[in-house]
């Protein structure tokens, strides 16, 4: 063998063993990897038991209304099984046209609507002056804003009720959206003014910049950036007024302007020898919101986590 041929063969040898040394290299790290992919699904197993737990128990009383719901007056059984035939259909009719539950949705839809809407554009037009200039004046009314969501509805009660029956107020769409907007907007404005602090103050300059005014800047420049927080807002608040039930049970005492949680308490009141018909009351006046829901969650999920990367 001449000398060339035995430096050539060397070198192929070399070759040969760096490519048995990489292919072991990436057997080793697939192993590796496999093993790691069991290890980290051995441990996800208690945080799905959890989450599994949770789920159970947040479902159990729909469970719990929809099988009630199914049985007839008669039927005084505690049994948690559904029933697959002779199901009290007749208790959702009840509900319909003795309960007055129609009339009650109507009701809230108005009184929701009207209320997200001002919590929204007052929420959002508050907060702004308030995240912008940071003055001492500002940070005591945003303290005392925050300070007023601890404070409980009920403890202002009586002079409330008092307010609204000298306005004539009590039993109007006017006198529950009045009270139920101002009671939501606190979070509403605390929303806001943190999601309005992250965005850059580049933005208002650029504006300030091309002669608009404070209002121009705000609506045309800000206001778009809004969208997730705006999301995550209009979810609260439509859950907070729809199942407001301390207040609208002592401002709505007139049933045809109830909403839906005083005419479910009160259709709880008078139907309690037959809970059948009161379960259907409930599931019918749960409907709406959880429709709304499934076609708005999206926006909530995104609304909340820009929230928490602002």
């Amino acid at each position: 063998m001449s000398e060339q041929e035995a430096i050539k063969t060397q070198q192929v040898e070399k070759y040969q063993r760096r490519q048995r040394k990489a292919a072991e290299k990436r057997m080793r790290a697939r192993s590796q990897g496999a093993g790691n992919g069991v290890a980290a699904g051995v441990r996800r197993v208690p945080v799905y038991v959890f989450l599994i737990i949770i789920m159970i128990v947040q479902l159990l009383p729909f469970y719990l209304a929809i099988t009630t719901s199914m049985k007839p007056a008669d039927d005084l059984s505690s049994s948690l099984i559904p029933r697959l035939h002779d199901i009290a259909w007749s208790n959702y009719s009840r509900a319909i046209n003795e309960g007055g539950i129609l009339r009650a949705i109507l009701n809230s839809v108005i009184v929701t609507v009207v209320a997200t809407a001002l919590v929204c554009a007052i929420g959002a037009m508050a907060a702004y002056p308030l995240a912008r200039r940071k003055t001492r004046g500002n940070s005591l009314i945003f303290g005392l804003i925050t300070a007023v969501m601890m404070v409980p509805p009920l403890s202002i009660l009586v002079p409330l009720y008092a307010m609204l029956v000298k306005m004539g107020g009590v039993n109007t769409y006017w006198g529950i959206i009045l009270v139920l907007t101002a009671m939501n907007l606190p979070l509403s404005i605390f929303l806001y003014a943190s999601f309005i602090r992250a965005v850059p103050t580049a933005i208002d300059e650029a504006g300030m910049i091309d002669g608009a005014n404070r209002f121009t800047i705000f609506v045309d420049l800000i206001l778009p950036t809004l969208k997730p927080v705006t999301a995550t807002v209009v979810i609260m608040t439509i859950n907070n007024v729809w199942n407001d039930y301390s207040l609208s049970n002592y401002i709505l005492s007139d049933p045809s302007m109830q909403t839906i949680a005083p005419r479910v308490g009160a259709f709880f009141a008078t139907q309690t020898n037959n809970l059948g018909v009161a379960a259907a009351c409930a599931l019918i006046g749960a409907l709406p919101v959880v429709i709304a829901y499934l076609f708005l969650q999206r926006y909530f999920i995104e609304g909340m986590v820009a929230g928490v990367e602002k």
